[in-house]
């Protein structure tokens, strides 16, 4: 859906002209319309006369993008972009991934998020309130695009590792949504973001004028969920194709509200889920540096949320797939909560963290737990920056020859250490990844390049497979797939540069085959609606979105 296409071809609301159709993001072409279109679509006159190729565009906003003083201003001009010409903003964000990614999301995003009330300029996707309970199915109407395919819902309450932000949390749908089409290749035109309004318990943000949200605290309870199941139900009738994707929801909300939808929905959520399939990766690369099985690996985890159950969850059941029991595979994993060792004589546990309370004497400090439990890697996934302290992190060097040492908390003031920490506290033994990028560094003559556990290498490409198949459950068996199907894109001269991933300049590809490999398992599991192609990888690549001005006036 690259080009202009005619109403008839769509049946759509009516073809814009004139004004209209510059203002229209999905359509708008700038100074690229030809002499041709401009007399059609009466732009002769609104334009100036010369026509600019989007070769010239893509320049001239690349060199209006680095003259941005830092990168929240670069954010705000990137989005600015996105709202009036998404053809050209995709094709700035995908020839320059690498620059772009930090701003159009993590860590960017988040001082985005803190800022939102300050920067905002023009909406973008659906905000619902609680004051829309029984009116969600009219207001979803109101949105101008009927073949929607992928939806990023959020409640702003955990966002990031910053907190409850409320409505401001929009900016992780919107930069989800930007990640699935720049590194999945889905259309833009079908993807949806939308925020669940339902007040805010942050009182910085209840006492902003600038603030705008609901000024009020939190639904909770029966409230909460009748608001939550109306949606589901409403978003399902209006978009029967779409993908719904949870962000960002707080631990109380989100491990329910997937078991609740997952199997009723085609829905998943990507802090548990998209975090477990990367960490799964990683660890698959890691254990080819390492040597070993995965089923005999004992991991710490610190931090007992989302990402951390999620991952546990999902690397049972890789160490299952091995041949290890449930009970055993889980006696691998432990846990530090703020409270200390997650062990079976606490009684201050969440239901979640239950199955990985096993029995052990009380441990008060991280630094206690690695050197009384020796794991063989270490994941921060708490949100608590610089908690991989020196102590810590010399100690796994001293239990382990290549220490494993994944500090995944977002964005980047928040994570556990450092790379240059990691390397040179380990005399560059660490095998080290991060939720937010790091600069390569330098120790000993050697430079490291510190790989990045971004959810980007996953969920974009699950959504692909999920959507491309018509898939009508996200399972974690898919997830599984994925993990594994990035483990095996990573190359030898990735390892030997250090990175357990591949390049993000290889997202593209990257999705393209977990999207296959998601799809593998749709139509073996028979979850898939859409009759299985002769090529799935060709499928895929196929299917993918090319930010691309067309010739003519049809798409």
């Amino acid at each position: 859906m690259n080009q202009i296409e005619s109403p008839k071809q769509t049946g759509a609301r009516p073809f814009p002209t004139g004004v209209d159709l510059l203002h229209d993001p999905i359509l708008n072409k700038g100074m690229a319309f030809t002499a041709e279109e401009r007399e059609q679509f009466q732009l002769r006159g609104l334009l100036p006369p010369r026509v600019l190729t989007q070769d010239l565009q893509a320049e001239r906003v690349l060199r209006n993008f680095h003259k941005k003083p830092n990168d929240l201003e670069k954010y705000i001009f990137l989005l600015s972009l996105e709202d009036r010409n998404e053809a050209l903003f995709y094709r700035v964000v995908m020839d320059n991934l690498m620059e772009m990614m930090p701003i159009i999301y993590t860590p960017t995003v988040g001082q985005a998020c803190l800022e939102f009330g300050n920067i905002f300029r023009r909406p973008r996707g659906l905000y619902i309130s609680a004051e829309d309970r029984g009116r969600i199915a009219e207001i979803l109407r109101h949105w101008p695009h009927d073949d929607v395919r992928v939806v990023v819902i959020t409640d702003g309450e955990r966002i990031l590792g910053l907190g409850d932000l409320g409505a401001h949390g929009m900016g992780i749908p919107v930069g989800k949504l930007s990640l699935y089409t720049a590194c999945a290749g889905i259309d833009p035109a079908t993807t949806l973001p939308v925020t669940l309004d339902v007040g805010t318990n942050n009182q910085k943000l209840l006492d902003d004028p600038f603030y705008i949200g609901l000024p009020q605290n939190r639904l909770r309870g029966e409230t909460y969920d009748a608001l939550v199941d109306e949606f589901m139900t409403a978003v399902t009738a209006r978009f029967p194709h779409a993908l719904i994707q949870f962000e960002d929801f707080s631990n109380q909300n989100a491990f329910r509200l997937l078991h609740k939808y997952r199997d009723q929905y085609r829905t998943f959520n990507d802090d548990i889920q998209g975090t477990a399939g990367v960490a799964l990766a990683g660890l698959y690369s890691a254990l080819r540096l390492t040597g070993g099985r995965l089923s005999d690996q004992r991991l710490l985890f610190l931090g007992a949320g989302e990402a951390g159950i999620g991952i546990a969850d999902l690397v049972v059941s890789a160490m299952m797939q091995e041949g290890a029991t449930a009970e055993a595979a889980r006696q691998q994993c432990w846990f530090v909560d703020s409270r200390g060792l997650v062990e079976s004589s606490r009684t201050d546990l969440a239901e979640h963290k239950l199955p990985y309370a096993h029995d052990h004497a009380p441990l008060t400090t991280f630094l206690e737990a690695v050197e009384t439990l020796r794991p063989t890697a270490i994941i921060g996934v708490s949100g608590m920056p610089r908690m991989f302290t020196q102590p810590v992190v010399e100690a796994m060097a001293r239990l382990n020859e290549k220490p494993i040492i994944f500090a995944l908390s977002n964005p980047t003031a928040n994570s556990e250490c450092t790379a240059e920490q990691a390397y040179s506290w380990t005399n560059g033994r660490a095998i080290f990844a991060s939720g937010s990028p790091f600069d390569p560094v330098e120790l000993h003559g050697r430079t490291y390049i510190p790989g990045q556990g971004n959810n980007s290498y996953i969920f974009p490409g699950v959504g692909l497979g999920v959507v491309a198949t018509g898939a009508r459950q996200v399972t974690d068996d898919m997830f599984l797939a994925a993990a594994q199907t990035l483990a095996h894109l990573v190359t030898e001269d990735d390892l030997a540069a250090g990175l357990i991933y591949p390049s993000l300049k290889r997202i593209r590809e990257v999705s393209a085959h977990i999207a296959t490999a998601v799809a593998e398992i749709a139509y073996a599991h028979e979850l898939a609606t859409v009759p299985r192609p002769g090529n799935l990888l060709t499928f895929m690549q196929n299917r993918m979105y090319q930010p691309v001005y067309r010739e003519g006036v049809s798409r």
